[in-house]
């Protein structure tokens, strides 16, 4: 199981952390605390794998938080999940090796995603001494997505271009069988709809192809496959 301090000083949103992350599978709330302070506390005496981080607190900042994390050299990822919706704080949360960055309110789709993805990598990593250079593309860069494709996808009203990355993931490992909405949805932890409206712009985009499935009785269930190039 993957341990958890939440670091939040509104109850009502660390209590919403903590009922979604009581929902994902692999994950379990070690300790939930409301200010700076007891966060060091806990960390120092509990050492979670991973920190759930808000920014803004009556005394100091969550991003202090991190730094003297990295600076004491403790082994621990760290998530922010803040209203902070500066660039500069973005740049200084990632220049401080944050895993992650959701922005308030956030949906619980995006927040599942973040640990799936965040638990797929560590256990991906965890018994790894040595790497290819494909290995840190697929787990720690995450980029198969091209900048303009990326640029596609923001227009597109409802579109994330890091669930569209998961999708194709997905799909890439799953080269040369069928597959429906609902197993990419379960796979990637989204709602079936969703995965639904991405496969179907894949298929637009003529990156799949559509393979209709006829049961006995009601409409025929599609089915999806990668387009060999």
């Amino acid at each position: 199981m993957i341990q958890v301090l939440i670091v939040e000083d509104d109850p009502m949103v660390r209590e919403i952390n903590e009922k979604f992350l009581r929902k994902i599978e692999g994950y379990t709330v070690h300790d939930s605390v409301n200010s700076i302070e007891r966060a060091k506390e806990s960390i120092l005496k509990r050492r979670p794998d991973l920190v759930l981080l808000d920014v803004f607190f009556p005394q100091g900042r969550g991003i202090d938080l991190l730094k003297w994390i990295r600076k004491e050299d403790i082994k621990c990822d760290v998530i922010l999940i803040t209203a902070d919706k500066s660039m500069k704080t973005v740049e200084e949360a990632f220049r401080y090796g944050a895993v992650d960055y959701l922005i308030k309110p956030f949906t619980f789709d995006r927040f599942k995603e973040a640990m799936l993805q965040y638990k797929n990598r560590k256990n991906n990593l965890e018994n790894i001494t040595s790497v290819e250079q494909d290995v840190i593309d697929k787990y720690i860069l995450n980029e198969k997505v091209t900048v303009s494709e990326e640029d596609d996808i923001r227009d597109i009203k409802g579109f994330n271009p890091h669930t569209y990355k998961k999708i194709l993931e997905s799909i890439e490992e799953m080269r040369g069988e069928t597959f429906t909405a609902s197993q990419i949805a379960k796979k990637i932890g989204v709602s079936r709809i969703t995965a639904r409206r991405y496969l179907d712009y894949l298929e637009r985009k003529q990156k799949v192809v559509v393979e209709p499935e006829y049961g006995n009785i009601g409409r025929p269930k599609n089915k999806y496959k990668l387009k060999e190039e």
